[in-house]
């Protein structure tokens, strides 16, 4: 039993993106030793004969950054003494996961700049990583921005010495009042105190939000972003950490990192209110806002800042690379799509839809149970008949509404790369139904490895549209990202 469990809890862990170069073939060090002489130095090997690093010596790390970079990618990378050393199997997982956000049908899509996929890198460092990975990985093209001279200088270093991609990036410097760390206003300075970008006396808070932890800095998106411009995306590896010692508190890697790269006062959070608040001004300058986030804790109240600004849609995820873990946040405020399942037949009343390539270890029953607990965690009625595989299910306004915000307040649940599952729903979008949803669900066997799932609702009660879709569209995902074996 507890071997089941076991088992169980490592097939849902979420893990490396399928896309990512080294989801299948991690770095093989003593190979890249034998053909990077400097690298082979920093190779030592354990009791078992397996090679490793020590993740504790700052120069170890960055060259193995840098040999991934050229053996892998063909780029000439270096970043001097101090500066925060990017992983590049787990940065890789960002880029892919914006790649399936853009390739999803969540939001119209929209040609901004011809056939060109254009992004922003918010704070690209010395290491300006994103960017290269984006230019290199996928062809986009970049602005990248900082604010000290030193990471402007080395960003523009590690471009120009790529010349095959230097076209696609450009690394622009953010102007600050390096003594208040207040942005002025040009246009109000006759006021003689110091003024944000948007031209307010105070500093952005929240509701709700410590105002101990209120964002001081540099221009983050606006004042930064041109007034003409248009990205299909903006990404942020943001400061953590609210101190040096908070930031130092890790002793088992160093990646060096700056007191303007790993630090800001109120933390990654602050930092983050700041990108939304920028958001809500800039709208559609941007089809798509993401962030990493340090913290699983500081999830919960950022989403629910994205909803006080009005968002359209939001979207989870979690990144994984070795014991380190990383979430995301994107965000829209592009109206999205109107859909009904993809791939189910509507008529009569009856939705239905297929589960294929089901994991051997688990059976109809199984399947069955996750639909009942699906419903039930809302509150809804469930009456479960395990001899006719069916599930008998009541649901109220109340119970729909639930369903339909899981998502946003579960995120933690196996938030992995499912890549685009919707968090939020346009409200305009939702037809919630003042009387009461019944209908049965069941669970028959077509062929091994393949269930039909088939809705009916009952008899007299045909509101087969809105928020009914909707909520089976959840399940169908649901159901899949638990069962099914993903497609490559």
């Amino acid at each position: 039993m507890a071997g089941n469990k076991k088992r169980k809890r490592r097939e849902e862990r979420p893990t490396i993106h399928p896309k990512n170069k080294y989801a299948d073939n991690p770095p093989d060090f003593a190979f890249l030793g034998s053909l990077y002489p400097s690298f082979q130095s920093f190779i030592f090997y354990s009791r078992d004969g397996r090679p490793r690093l020590d993740w504790t010596d700052f120069n170890a790390t960055r060259e193995l950054t840098r040999v991934l970079l050229l053996h892998d990618l063909g780029l000439n990378w270096w970043i001097p003494d101090g500066q925060l050393c990017p992983t590049v199997p787990n940065r890789s997982n960002y880029i892919h996961w914006i790649e399936d956000l853009l390739l999803s049908d969540i939001i119209p899509k929209t040609i901004l700049n011809g056939d060109n996929v254009r992004g922003f890198d918010i704070g690209t460092g010395a290491n300006c990583i994103y960017p290269l990975l984006g230019a290199s990985l996928k062809g986009w093209n970049f602005v990248g921005s900082d604010v000290t001279d030193v990471a402007v200088e080395w960003a523009e270093r590690n471009v120009t010495n790529n010349s095959h991609i230097s076209e696609y990036i450009e690394i622009r410097k953010v102007k600050s009042d390096d003594t208040s760390l207040l942005v002025e206003d040009p246009q109000n300075d006759q006021s003689g105190g110091p003024e944000s970008e948007l031209g307010l006396t105070n500093p952005m808070i929240f509701e709700g939000v410590d105002t101990n932890k209120t964002y001081y800095g540099p221009p983050i998106l606006l004042g930064v972003v041109k007034d003409d411009e248009k990205f299909d995306f903006c990404m942020c590896n943001p400061p953590f950490f609210d101190t040096m010692e908070e930031a130092g508190l890790n002793p088992k890697t160093s990646c060096g990192g700056t007191p303007q790269e790993m630090v800001c006062p109120g933390g990654e959070k602050a930092f983050i209110c700041r990108i939304i608040e920028d958001s809500s001004i800039l709208k559609q300058t941007f089809r798509w806002y993401t962030t990493m986030v340090g913290r699983k804790s500081n999830m919960k109240s950022l989403i629910a800042k994205l909803r006080e600004v009005g968002v359209s849609i939001v979207k989870t995820t979690e990144f994984v690379q070795g014991q380190t873990c990383r979430w995301g946040i994107a965000w829209s405020f592009v109206p999205p799509v109107k859909k009904i399942l993809s791939a189910n037949v509507v008529k009569n009343g009856n939705l239905s839809f297929m589960l294929e390539g089901i994991q051997r270890q688990y059976s109809a029953i199984h399947v069955l149970q996750s639909i009942e607990s699906f419903f039930c965690i809302s509150g809804a009625s469930c009456k479960l008949n395990v001899s006719s595989f069916t599930v008998d299910i009541t649901a109220s306004q109340n119970h729909c509404n639930a369903i339909l915000k899981m998502e946003e307040l579960q995120f933690d649940k196996t938030a992995g790369f499912e890549h685009v599952r919707d968090t939020s729903i346009s409200s305009s979008c939702l037809n919630i139904p003042m009387k009461d949803l019944c209908f049965r669900i069941s669970v028959f066997q077509q062929i091994p490895g393949t269930l039909l799932v088939k809705v009916s609702q009952k008899q007299g009660d045909s509101q087969v549209s809105g928020v009914f879709s909707l909520i089976l569209q959840r399940l169908e995902e649901d159901l899949k990202r638990k069962f099914c074996k993903e497609k490559v």
